[in-house]
């Protein structure tokens, strides 16, 4: 099957490094990182020739916030979890002190680099962590909880009348896997050549024998099913898939009231 639109492809335009984690051996992804365009890497060439894993996540990245450093490579890393995150935060050097405010003091240290992708990984960790203290017992449920909470305080904090943060953010451990859609494209395939196309998403509680989420249509063999804006989908160990609306998950908040003493008449 022919990748046409492969993160190899992307990466003309992704020019600014590469990552890639994988699950085979152990409960920690073996990771490699990259600070050139993939297309011209011959480490990436190495890397992605030898995978075989049962979980993957790779990114190839354009920069928008922070330097072409290390530092500020995806995917970014805690333990068993592997983060990415393709979109851009709003007047991040404003927010950034907020942003900040929201990472427990213990993750807050741990930050390396300069990017606003970064610190929605701590803040989600941060939100993970609340809901399932012990991260090892940590489900697909809570995992997207997790990831609906860490999206809703960040566009509380940043979201402009005329600029919404993006943020298509995927998230895993080997075992379970999850990613959001907001303010950019986000399809999902089981790799059905046959699925109804008149289909907008998979089933929820599907067992699929393997799940691809991509920012973009990777092959036209397949069949891609389109995430709806503001919704969340995870596949879970047993293959189980599941997808659920933003609102559902973290409701938005009531409008604030208007403040007496700003009111004209």
């Amino acid at each position: 099957m022919t990748e046409k639109n492969s993160l190899r492809t992307q990466s003309r335009e992704h020019q600014d490094g590469w990552g890639i984690a994988s699950y085979d051996k152990g409960e920690l992804p073996e990771v490699a990182h990259g600070l050139g365009a993939a297309h011209s890497d011959r480490e990436f060439e190495r890397v992605s020739g030898l995978l075989s894993s049962h979980a993957v996540l790779a990114h190839v990245r354009r920069a928008s916030v922070g330097r072409v450093h290390l530092h500020n490579a995806h995917p970014f890393l805690y333990r068993a979890w592997a983060f990415a995150h393709n979109g851009t935060i709003s007047d991040f050097d404003l927010h950034r002190q907020a942003l900040e405010q929201e990472i427990d003091p213990a993750f807050r240290k741990l930050i390396g680099g300069e990017t606003d992708s970064e610190r929605c990984f701590y803040i989600f960790l941060t939100r993970l962590r609340a809901i399932a203290s012990d991260f090892a017992k940590a489900d697909a449920a809570s995992l997207a909880a997790a990831l609906a909470q860490t999206m809703r305080v960040v566009s509380q904090l940043t979201d402009r009348a005329d600029l919404l943060s993006s943020m298509n953010f995927i998230v895993t451990n080997g075992r379970l896997m999850a990613a959001t859609r907001r303010q950019r494209t986000l399809f999902v395939s089981d790799r059905s050549q046959h699925r109804s196309k008149t289909a907008h998403r998979l089933a929820n509680d599907a067992r699929l024998s393997q799940l691809v989420i991509a920012s973009e249509e990777l092959t036209s063999e397949d069949h891609w099913h389109p995430v709806p804006e503001e919704w969340i989908v995870s596949i879970d160990g047993e293959m189980r898939f599941r997808s659920w609306q933003l609102s559902e998950l973290a409701p938005s908040p009531p409008p604030r009231p208007p403040n007496p003493l700003m009111s004209s008449g």
